[in-house]
């Protein structure tokens, strides 16, 4: 059987905490912040923990050595 290697579009998106969480950047700040309200501004600041159904994609196909 041979190595699985990791989608190089999944390690710069996502990273794997301590305790196997899928830690991934918010949505929505690459451009148009002039029409997104302050408060959505605010809330999107750093990373967010991704859903358990989500995360469990995103691990096994995409970060399966993570």
């Amino acid at each position: 059987m041979p190595k699985l290697k990791t989608k190089s579009g999944a390690k710069k998106r996502f990273k794997i905490s301590g305790t196997g969480k899928v830690i991934m950047g918010q949505a929505g700040k690459r451009h148009g912040m002039i029409k997104r309200s302050n408060k959505f501004l605010r809330n999107q600041r750093g990373t967010a923990v991704m859903f358990k159904g989500d995360a469990d994609n995103v691990k096994k196909f995409f970060l399966p050595n993570g």
